[in-house]
């Protein structure tokens, strides 16, 4: 049962707030026996293929500090790839290499990162520094994904990514995540990313917020962020909602990368959202939440739970989604 009071200004608002998050949807909604699924990326991975997701190439994993060598023999066969802590969060540890030198590999500011400081790193990676839990990881290298060609003049250095929100399988609110010269080429809003809402119905982007503040255009290209169209917005939102319905989670983050080649492909996935898509979209979450909640069951058809999300971002009422004999919950 979702408690809304005592309700605070922002919630009145629609504003959803960390403490309601936390009680109302994470706790209510993801048991903590799943959150292995996601937190470990590896595992994340493996449900995604299951589920008919499109991911990332998985080269390799080094467990203990003996693989090592497995990094050095997969740079010589592929060159370009990323390197990842398994159970990682908020971007730390990731390192983005694009080719191989003598002495190092090559990142892709165009320096040289020496072999010394490549195993420094992943002995850092493997000690968990970069992870969420207090014991050891593991480091994943994986395919480098290229972006699609659209973004070529709003991503700087890095490949930009959406976020969905899923709620009970039924995505609810998405921005683009576009990486700048601030952040370093990551798509990471708390580096200086740029947040982009979009509109869940068209795909098309309404505003972009930069440290919170609105911006107009991307800062490194003076391109308008928006008014762009999202390419493959359908399928970005099966793919989320698919994902978001098979993994077990009510609540669940849903990062999407859309690849020149393989197109929309799951990045990760996140048991505890952020709540700074609220921003992005200038829109609170909690008058989208709380009709989904009162549905007392959700279709298994995907194509019927985005009717759902279209109908909900519209402000429709949902009862035509009901089963007969079904009525709406009251709390």
């Amino acid at each position: 049962m979702i408690g809304f009071g005592p309700i605070s200004k922002l919630a009145k608002s629609g504003v959803l707030g960390m403490n309601s998050r936390n009680l109302d949807f994470i706790a209510a909604y993801n048991p903590r026996r799943f959150y292995p699924l996601v937190d470990d990326k590896v595992i994340t991975k493996k449900l995604a293929i299951e589920a008919g997701v499109t991911v990332p190439e998985l080269y390799g994993v080094i467990r203990y500090g003996g693989e090592m060598h497995l990094l050095e023999k997969i740079a010589e066969k592929h060159r370009s790839f990323v390197v990842k802590p398994a159970n990682g969060s908020g971007g730390g540890g990731i390192m983005v290499f694009n080719g191989v030198a003598k002495t190092g590999l090559r990142r892709m500011n165009g320096q040289i990162m020496l072999w010394s400081d490549i195993r420094y790193h992943l002995n850092n990676m493997l000690s968990g520094m970069f992870s969420m839990g207090d014991g050891s990881d593991q480091v994943m290298i994986e395919e480098r994904l290229v972006p699609h060609s659209a973004f070529s003049k709003l991503a700087f250095g890095g490949v930009p990514d959406v976020r969905v929100i899923v709620f009970r399988g039924i995505p609810v609110m998405a921005m683009l995540r576009l990486p700048t010269a601030e952040s370093d080429g990551k798509a990471n809003l708390h580096q200086g990313g740029i947040g982009a809402g979009i509109d869940l119905v068209t795909g098309v982007t309404t505003r972009g917020v930069q440290h919170n503040d609105s911006v107009d255009v991307h800062p490194d290209f003076e391109t308008p962020v928006r008014d762009f169209q999202v390419p493959s917005w359908d399928e970005i939102l099966e793919l989320a909602s698919r994902l978001g319905h098979h993994i077990g989670l009510g609540y669940v983050g849903v990062d999407i990368v859309i690849c020149e080649h393989k197109g929309p492909t799951l990045l990760e996935l996140n048991a505890r959202p952020g709540i700074a898509i609220q921003t992005a979209n200038l829109r609170g979450l909690r008058p989208l939440l709380v009709p989904i909640h009162k549905l007392p069951s959700v279709s298994e058809d995907v194509h019927e739970r985005i009717e759902i999300a279209h109908a909900n971002w519209n402000g429709e009422s949902l009862e035509r989604f009901l089963a007969p004999g079904e009525e709406m919950r009251r709390h």
